[in-house]
This record gives C-alpha cells, structure tokens and sequence, in this order.
C-alpha cells in the first residue's frame, strides 16, 4: 500500500469505503470521541467542512475508544451524538483502532507518512489530525491541541 487511495474503511452506517472515492479531494482525517475534552472540537471540524467543501475539502472522523474510553458507545449511539449534539454532516467511519497490533492499516500508514513529536508514529490522544493534499499525499500531522480554526491557514495553500 503506497497511497491513501489504496485503503478503505467501514462507515459509521456499516458500508465498506474505498478511499480512491475521494481521489482528488483535500482530506482531513481525525479520530475523535464522544466523551473527551476535545470533543467541542465537532464545532470547528463542521465549520470547516462548511466552509471549504466547495473547494474540495471532506473531512473524514474515524471514532476511537484507545483514549480513556471516551468513545464508548457502538456506532449507532455515535451518529445520533454527532448529529444531534454537532449536527455533523462530513463522513464519519465505524470505530477503529489507532495504535497498536490491532491500528487501522489506514493509521498505520497516517502514522508513518507523518510522525508526531520527536519521531514518534503513536498517536497521543483523540482528534489527532491528518491533512492529505488532492495528490493524496500526507502533508501534515496535527495535535490534538491544534484547534480547527488554527490549521484553516494550512487548508487554504492545500486546497
């Protein structure tokens, strides 16, 4: 695998998604949780979906349960939290793994293509961040403490 094109992943809706559907978009790709102190960050994630859709950019939110459990809840509880509490409209994925043997094969090449702090490929927390260019191309890793609204100056030389 040596493209983000070459991945899929299960829907938050159970569908299996092959990521070449979103060839030559900008993507945003960040595992959240329903139950962390990050979790207001729904609010700028939408916003950005919002705002530069048009431009080509899907955010993609791949539920994880590694952190605290803070995303406990099956699938179904997750969409109907994300809708109604954020009224989330981009592309949310069926709970994986980010670390460890059982890591999603996509956060595993996420991991690899853009390392964290001092090198490390492990991810720290919730709503870690990956900016994938339309070439699909990993172009930055983002912490869970860099807000949307401070990564949209990256957005705009992506997209």
């Amino acid at each position: 695998m040596t493209s983000i094109y070459d991945f899929s992943a299960k829907t938050i809706d159970g569908e299996e998604q092959s990521l070449s559907a979103y060839r030559g978009k900008t993507l945003l790709i960040v595992n959240v949780a329903s139950k962390c102190g990050f979790t207001p960050q729904y609010t700028g994630l939408e916003a950005l979906y919002e705002k530069f859709r048009g431009q080509g950019l899907v955010v993609l939110g791949f539920p994880c349960d590694q952190f605290g459990h803070q995303e406990p809840g099956d699938e179904a509880e997750i969409k109907n939290f994300c809708s109604l509490t954020y009224d989330v409209q981009f592309p949310m994925f069926a709970k994986v793994e980010v670390n460890g043997a059982g890591a999603h094969p996509l956060y595993r090449y996420l991991k690899k293509e853009a390392k964290g702090l001092l090198g490390s490929e492990a991810i720290k927390w919730n709503f870690t961040k990956f900016l994938v260019d339309k070439d699909g191309k990993v172009v930055r890793r983002y912490a869970p403490t860099d807000t949307p609204e401070s990564i949209g100056k990256d957005l705009a030389q992506a997209l």
